[in-house]
C-alpha cells in the first residue's frame, strides 16, 4: 500500500473530497489520504477512470467512493455535496485538484477555450469550495486545499490557465479570511514541474521542452507525485490547524531562477533525492526512454 511519511490512521474518521482524483495528483493523493485512514470521494467526469482508482485503493485496504460530476455545472456540484452528505455524512475535507489547459498563445485563445479552462480551474473549483461550506463545514469546521501551478510571474503559452490559477490563490485568501469564523482553513499548493500522467495529454512537438524543464529548476529534477500529496496531506491535518491562506509551492524553486545568474546543481549527492510513496507510481511516457 501507499507508504505515507505520516502517523498511521492521520484522518482515521474524516470524509475527504478529492476531484480529478481519477489520474495523476488526484490519484496519488487519493491514496494517500486512503492509506492515511480517511474515506475518499474520488470526484470528476470520466467515471470508468475513478471506479479503477476506488479499486485500487479497496486492494490497498482503503475506503473510496467515486462520483461523477460536471464541476463547471452549479447544479450538479449542488446535488453531489447534497448526494455524498446523505450517505457518507459529514465532510471535513476538500481537495480542489480538477483542472485541465491546453498549450496555445493568448492571441490564438478563443472565447470558447478561455471560458472553458477558467470554468474548470477556478469556478468549478469556488463552486465546489461554496458548497462545501454551505452544506457542510459551516457546522463543524474542515480544511480545503486548492491546487493551483507556477504561474508566478506569468505563464507563457497558458495565459488561460495562469489566469484562472492566479485568480484561486486569490479566492483562497479571501475565503480563508471570510470562511475563519467557521472554524474552516483554506490553502492552495502550487506544483512546478511534476513527473504526472498529465505531461503524455500535451502535443509530441512539446516532447523536448517538456524533457527539458529541469534545466531551469534549482533542484536540478521534476518532483513527483507524492511530493505534491504530501505537502497537501499536511494542510489538511491538524498539524497546520494555525495555516490558512497560504499558498506552498512544492517546485524545486523554480520561481526563484533570475535571468542571467548561473545555474547549478546540488553539491551534496542524494540531498535532494525525490520522495516517492506511492507504490503505483509510474513514469510517464514523455519522459522514458527513447
Amino acid at each position: 500500500m501507499y507508504q505515507s511519511i505520516f502517523k498511521p490512521g492521520l484522518f482515521e474518521g474524516r470524509t475527504i473530497v478529492v476531484t480529478g482524483g481519477g489520474s495523476g495528483i488526484g490519484r496519488c493523493t487519493a491514496h494517500e489520504l486512503a492509506a492515511l485512514g480517511a474515506r475518499v470521494l474520488l470526484v470528476g467526469r470520466d467515471t470508468a477512470k475513478l471506479d479503477a482508482v476506488r479499486g485500487e485503493i479497496a486492494r490497498a485496504g482503503g475506503a473510496a467512493h467515486s462520483y461523477g460530476c460536471n464541476i463547471r455545472s452549479e447544479e450538479a456540484v449542488r446535488e453531489l455535496v447534497a448526494q455524498a452528505m446523505a450517505v457518507h455524512g459529514p465532510l471535513h475535507g476538500l481537495v480542489n485538484n480538477a483542472g485541465g489547459q491546453f498549450p496555445a498563445p493568448l492571441r490564438e485563445i478563443s472565447q470558447k477555450g478561455w471560458e472553458a479552462v477558467v470554468q474548470t480551474n477556478l469556478t468549478g473549483g469556488f463552486l465546489l469550495a461554496r458548497e462545501c461550506l454551505n452544506q457542510s463545514m459551516a457546522e463543524h469546521g474542515g480544511a480545503i486545499v486548492n491546487i493551483v501551478a507556477d504561474m508566478f510571474g506569468s505563464m507563457p503559452n497558458m495565459g488561460h490557465s495562469g489566469a484562472a490559477r492566479a485568480g484561486m490563490v486569490s479566492l483562497t485568501e479571501t475565503a480563508a479570511f471570510e470562511w475563519a469564523q467557521y472554524g474552516v482553513r483554506v490553502n492552495a499548493v502550487a506544483p512546478g514541474y511534476i513527473a504526472s500522467s498529465g505531461m503524455d495529454q500535451y502535443p509530441p512537438g512539446m516532447r523536448d521542452t517538456i524533457r527539458a524543464f529541469p534545466r531551469t529548476v534549482p533542484l536540478q529534477r521534476f518532483g513527483t507525485e507524492s511530493e505534491v500529496a504530501a505537502a497537501i496531506a499536511f494542510l489538511l491535518s491538524d498539524a497546520a490547524a494555525f495555516i490558512t491562506g497560504t499558498t506552498l509551492r512544492v517546485d524545486g524553486g523554480r520561481p526563484n531562477v533570475r535571468p542571467g545568474m548561473p545555474m547549478t546543481g546540488p553539491r551534496q549527492a542524494g540531498a535532494t533525492a525525490p520522495f516517492n510513496g506511492f507504490h503505483l507510481a509510474t513514469t510517464p511516457r514523455v519522459l522514458g526512454d527513447e
